[in-house]
């Protein structure tokens, strides 16, 4: 009832794992998509073993290859004809599975570092315009993820309509904070357009938690201090500094946390170029 992709970046620093999926499924991102960094990530779904997910990341942290955690689920398991499955490993092997009694149309393909697959499609091309866009796209691993299911889903996607997606990516430090592994985890659990509506979430995740690589900071002159504090007493954080003293980066500090802009936050004499954007985007 899903078509999903699993995926690495292996020039991410610290490495990617990741997982787009949607589907005529309520709530999907509760089900399909599991992934540990630095073991792997695995996609359960047609009629779905949620125990592929805790249990496949155990098998690929203790060092399987995606295949052998493939034939291990699958093998003992009576269902297995149902089940269908797509697992990228620490190193970024590839290997999908998919039941022979899984409804029509029903398959999957494995490329270099990623596995797609799908049940319930509206054809074979869902899976290879999903194949295509990921190799071609360049970027971060989320973006190419996105594009990914994009394509499968202008292709044609679940061919009982659309309801559910979603995107997971993780890496060593890379949540809030950097206390988890989630670098993103987001989910569109009931929508007429799943698809598009995840990747305006995405686009605000990117700005409210953006990845270490991205930020851009920008030095602070007088004249540009002259200019955050107008912005910031437009805004409502009174402040008559005209250089960038405690003053200003108090009310600075402020807004940023306010606003949830804390990840492009710095204690240096500078702004983060997105901060500075989203101070000048506002009335």
């Amino acid at each position: 009832m899903t078509f999903s992709i699993v995926a690495w970046d292996p020039d991410a620093s610290p490495h990617e794992w990741g997982i787009a999926v949607a589907s005529k499924f309520l709530a999907v991102g509760a089900v399909v998509p599991w992934a540990r960094a630095g073991a792997g990530a695995v996609a359960t779904q047609a009629f779905a073993n949620l125990a592929y997910g805790p249990e496949g990341l155990n098998r690929l942290a203790a060092g399987r290859s995606a295949e052998a955690v493939v034939n291990g689920l699958t093998g003992p398991d009576e269902q297995r004809d149902q089940r269908q499955v797509g697992v990228v490993d620490a190193e970024g092997r590839a290997a999908t599975f998919t039941g022979a009694e899984c409804f029509e149309w029903a398959g999957g393909r494995t490329g270099r570092g990623y596995a797609c697959q799908g049940n319930i499609l509206t054809g074979p091309d869902v899976v290879d315009e999903m194949c295509t866009a990921f190799e071609k796209t360049d970027g971060d691993l989320a973006t190419r993820l996105l594009t990914a299911l994009r394509a499968g889903d202008e292709a044609g996607g679940d061919k009982r309509g659309r309801q559910s997606a979603a995107l997971l990516v993780v890496r060593e430090g890379g949540g809030y904070g950097g206390g988890t592994d989630l670098a993103v985890s987001l989910r569109v659990d009931d929508h007429a357009t799943p698809v598009p509506e995840l990747e305006r979430l995405f686009d605000i995740h990117r700005l409210l938690f953006p990845r270490p690589e991205d930020l851009d900071f920008i030095d602070v002159d007088d004249e540009l201090a002259l200019e955050i504090a107008g912005h910031l007493n437009r805004a409502g954080y009174p402040v008559t500094s005209r250089s960038y003293d405690d003053d200003l980066k108090k009310a600075l500090f402020r807004y940023v946390g306010t606003e949830n802009l804390e990840e492009r936050w710095t204690d240096d004499a500078k702004i983060e170029r997105a901060v500075l954007d989203y101070l000048r985007a506002r009335p």
